[in-house]
């Protein structure tokens, strides 16, 4: 038997159907983002929202949205808010830093120049951030408002796996901090937002890497106070994604960087251990659970 056909449902912990179309939504923008970054990395400065000549930034960006749809498509298949509650927060304050960076640089867009593609792609991606971050917050606000009853853990978080995870959501917090907040100072001039990082970053490109980077820090922490791996599983499974895909953005345009650079080296073991971490969740959340945890839950009425 299922642990989930075992376990009282609590009607709070339902997923509602706006939650569904949001998911829906953030699926299908995700997989357009996917297709223009990650496959198309290569004419990114012509096809994309604004101008990426770094054919790695793009694909950094690519990975980060790949890991997006990921987290979509393995949310939908969830029946409790519980399972996907970190997921759509990290999506939440995603979505609202982006729609910051779009709005204060809104002048870098292909609103009025480029090619058909860039100018369709940059109003939809403006269309699509002045609405999604209400959306988001909306959905987040109906889940939540309804308290659920507390549930002991099924599969608690282990200390040496909650340590990782606060150091990586303490750096990527504080990496994509410094990111976002270059990228705010710089607004009409092209130079690079930061000095740190591996490759240049231009004011807008930093902003959405330091959003992706702030969310996942979120999530980070998020997971750290849930602490039950049974309800992090979409969560972890996303987590590995990023990472891993990183990885293989930076190790594919390798030339684009400079291989004694110590900030890139730094980068490359963050993501290794995002990787390792989040690969390790998704293990221990697969696990049996134990026969002594699992007759204590309560058992739903035949």
């Amino acid at each position: 038997m299922e642990l989930d056909e075992c376990a009282v449902r609590d009607p709070a912990d339902e997923v509602r159907p706006g939650t569904r179309r949001l998911l829906v939504a953030f699926l299908v923008l995700t997989l357009l983002a996917v297709n223009q970054l990650f496959v198309l990395a290569d004419v990114a400065d012509r096809f994309w929202v604004w101008t990426i000549r770094t054919e790695l930034t793009a694909a950094f960006l690519g990975s980060a949205y790949t890991a997006g749809f990921v987290l979509s498509a393995l949310a939908l298949r969830q029946d409790r808010w519980s399972r996907i509650r970190v997921p759509v927060l990290t999506v939440t304050v995603f979505t609202v830093l982006t729609a910051v960076a779009t709005l204060v640089h809104h002048h870098r867009l292909h609103l009025w120049d480029g090619g058909p593609v860039a100018r369709g792609a940059a109003w939809v991606w403006l269309a699509v951030y002045l609405v999604i971050p209400f959306a988001c917050a909306w959905v987040v606000y109906r889940q939540e408002r309804v308290p659920r009853r507390a549930e002991a853990p099924v599969r608690p978080l282990p200390g040496w796996l909650g340590g990782l995870l606060l150091v990586e959501g303490t750096v990527l917090f504080v990496a994509g901090a410094v990111l976002f907040g270059g990228g705010l100072t710089v607004h009409h001039r092209t130079e690079t937002a930061t000095n740190f990082w591996p490759w240049v970053l231009t004011p807008l490109s930093a902003e959405v890497i330091g959003a992706w980077l702030m969310a996942f820090g979120v999530a980070a922490g998020l997971a750290l106070l849930d602490a039950d791996l049974d309800r992090l599983f979409v969560a972890a499974v996303t987590y590995t994604v990023f990472g891993g895909l990183e990885l293989v953005a930076v190790f594919w345009y390798r030339p684009q960087v400079h291989a004694g650079d110590p900030w890139l080296w730094l980068c490359v073991a963050v993501l290794v251990g995002v990787t390792a971490t989040g690969a390790c969740g998704v293990w221990l959340a697969r696990r049996p659970v134990p026969g002594d945890r699992l007759d204590a839950l309560p058992q739903s009425a035949d």
